[in-house]
Parts: structure tokens; C-alpha cells; sequence
């Protein structure tokens, strides 16, 4: 049990990572995770929703339709929360990268 726990702490991480380096497969991955559960992330559609829009934003239409499709389930303020996030997330990495 504590195996596979570190196995997917450990690819959510390397994700993360890829994410960081403007991996858009690595992105549309994350929201997947978060938006299903897979991989032992918890179900979270404010995050899934963040990282197909960051996704969407690299031009992978995948993240555009997973975005629409998930917004369909998400508030008006769910959805600006994730925007305030995907911004957040691309302020950081866009400052680290400097």
C-alpha cells in the first residue's frame, strides 16, 4: 500500500515538474488526474480545471474541450478561482524560468 502511494506522489510530482517546462501533455495529464482521480489524486475541479485551462493555453485542444466540459459542473466562482490559480501558476513559473 505504501508503495504504490509513493509510486503516485512521485509521478504527480515529475508531472508537476514537466508541467513547469511548458510540457502540454504533462498538463492535460494533471487536469485528467484531478478531475477523475487517477493516480491517487484527490478529485478536485477547481485544480483540474486549472491545469486544462494552462493546457488550453499551450494550444492543446484537448485541455480546451476537458475545460468546457468541466466548467459545465463548476460555479461562477469555482471557475474564477481556477483562472486566479492558472495565472498564479503562470506568473510563478514564467518568473522562476527568468
Amino acid at each position: 500500500m505504501g508503495h504504490s502511494i509513493k509510486q503516485a506522489v512521485f509521478l504527480m510530482e515529475s508531472r508537476i515538474a514537466d508541467a513547469a517546462d511548458g510540457d502540454a501533455d504533462a498538463l492535460y495529464e494533471l487536469g485528467v488526474a484531478y478531475s477523475t482521480g487517477a493516480e491517487g489524486a484527490d478529485v478536485d475541479l477547481i485544480e483540474a480545471h486549472k491545469w486544462f485551462n494552462l493546457a488550453a493555453l499551450g494550444g492543446d485542444s484537448r485541455g480546451q474541450e476537458s475545460r468546457a466540459e468541466l466548467a459545465d459542473y463548476m460555479s461562477a466562482r469555482e471557475i474564477a478561482e481556477a483562472q486566479r490559480q492558472a495565472r498564479a501558476w503562470l506568473s510563478a513559473t514564467i518568473s522562476q524560468a527568468a
